[in-house]
């Protein structure tokens, strides 16, 4: 089977199409230049004039369908760029490869690989209203962004005058049926450490790389309440066990990304060859504790020793008990739920990655909240921990939440075009992901919005699914939309 035989037949066909074509087209953050070309070449071929901001954001401006000409204008946003996660002995290039899509009954996934469904679906769903007869509408503003996996940087930097319109349909959520109307905030938040190295130890001691594998990560707002475990946790529960055997440690690296929970994490390991067996003992009682506490999420969890070649240089014990305590004491998972909505987390960090070279260790972490001063406290929660090891801390910018507005004239439509389609009123939600939403409405005040989609599983992990029964569904219900909002009376 070839990638494109996996949409053969799907419905609608303009849309996966449309999807097919941006898979095929490599599109990590803040490399988005080939998928940005080939957006403007489609826009040019069809006569749709097009404009693009200094950054690379880039909007559309599709004419409305005949009689129409004075309904509200209306954006509909996307982002480009795709998070570039894979299974460990895949071998795909994300700069370079396409992403190989599969068919497994009634799902869409990527062959070893994240799917990019989140947000490729989202754009091509847009994409398809171009050539599609059936969708009425009045103006439209087909907005794409640039790098909102790494921070939403693209829309942080959107030009003020890019857009005109009234409403907007973020298309970048991943549950069907639910209408989404506020999001958390967020920021970054590292430390830093300068490594304290010493010569290894000429005899005496064997070399292994030890990891942590085989955990099901996943969005570190979206499924941060499931208590999937976190591999660079789990690494630092694993080496605290083993420290009082008097191991050297080396180049630890865990994670990739700051908004996906750790699937993996690794150190190189020189074990005292009088400990060796204990120290064996030690790695599978904490596997068989990691499974015993996880067996309801990541049930394949493994540690991975293996022999390894004996580094020149190696930690020293002090700097490696401090780094192994920081991992410990630093916070992961949910903080708080919300007391407003339902089953909705309010706050959370995530420890996310743990980067080394022969200079230094940086720890990367990823605070949330629908509540501004939430979020600055757990992030400061989170530096306390950093300064008092020594380490040097910075913060980013982050991006602000998205209030829900309950009295939204879109919201009032959306609601009554759903609940015509399916007999049932429709839910409507917060999310603790972030969105553009929080940040197009400060650029754009009195920007009406609402995000909604279809539904997408494992997003930033290679798990990563579309529903393809609910793609269909999605796309109808955003034609609808367009076509309510095209003849609203006001």
């Amino acid at each position: 089977m070839t990638s494109l035989s996996a949409i053969a037949g799907l419905s609608p066909a303009n849309l996966w199409q449309r999807f097919y074509e941006i898979s095929q087209i490599p599109r990590p953050s803040k490399k988005e230049e080939r998928i940005t070309a080939h957006f403007e070449q489609l826009f040019t071929s069809l006569g749709i004039p097009f404009s693009k901001d200094t950054v690379g954001n880039l909007v559309a401006r599709v004419p409305a369908s005949k009689g129409y000409e004075n309904a509200p204008i209306v954006v509909l946003q996307g982002h480009s760029d795709m998070v570039c996660e894979k299974n460990r002995g895949t071998e795909h290039d994300f700069d370079h490869d396409p992403i190989y899509l599969v068919r497994e009954g009634e799902w869409i996934g990527a062959k070893g690989t994240t799917l990019g469904a989140d947000n490729g679906i989202g754009v091509a769903s847009a994409l398809a209203l171009l050539n599609d007869p059936s969708a009425v509408h009045g103006p439209l503003e087909i907005l794409i962004t640039i790098d909102e996996e790494t921070g939403l940087t693209g829309a942080n930097q959107i030009s003020s005058d890019l857009l005109k319109g009234k409403y907007l349909l973020n298309l970048d959520s991943e549950e069907d049926g639910i209408f989404y109307i506020g999001c958390a905030g967020g920021l970054d938040s590292t430390g830093a450490f300068k490594t304290e190295t010493m010569a290894a130890p000429e005899s005496g001691y064997s070399a292994f790389s030890l990891r942590v594998a085989g955990l099901k990560g996943g969005h570190s707002g979206g499924d941060i309440h499931l208590g999937r475990a976190n591999g660079i946790k789990l690494l630092a529960r694993t080496l605290h066990a083993l420290l009082p055997l008097s191991p050297y440690l080396y180049d630890i690296q865990g994670g990739s990304k700051r908004n996906a929970i750790p699937r993996e994490a690794e150190v190189l390991l020189l074990a005292p060859d009088a400990n060796l067996e204990e120290a064996r003992q030690v790695v599978a009682r904490c596997e068989q504790a990691f499974k015993n506490e996880f067996k309801a999420t990541d049930s394949s969890v493994n540690l991975v020793l293996d022999p390894a070649e004996k580094p020149a240089v190696v930690y020293t014990p002090a700097f490696s008990d401090k780094i192994v305590k920081t991992l410990l004491g630093l916070p992961h998972g949910v903080v708080r739920m919300s007391t407003d909505l339902e089953d909705l987390v309010e706050t959370s960090t995530n420890l996310a990655t743990i980067t080394s070279n022969a200079d230094s260790i940086v720890i990367g972490t990823n605070q949330r909240s629908s509540v501004d001063s939430a979020k600055q406290y757990i992030a400061s929660s989170v530096a306390a921990v950093f300064q008092l090891a020594g380490a040097t801390v910075a913060r980013g910018d982050g991006y602000p939440g998205w209030q829900p507005n309950m009295q939204s004239r879109l919201l009032s439509i959306c609601r009554k075009v759903a609940t015509e389609l399916y007999g049932k009123e429709p839910e409507i939600k917060a999310i603790h992901a972030g969105l553009e939403c929080g940040i197009l409405g400060g650029k754009y005040p009195g920007l009406d919005m609402i995000s909604f989609g279809p539904t997408i599983t494992g997003a930033h992990s290679p798990d990563e699914r579309v529903h393809i029964p609910a793609v269909e569904k999605f796309y109808d219900l955003l034609k609808r939309v367009l076509y309510a909002l095209a003849t609203e009376k006001s």
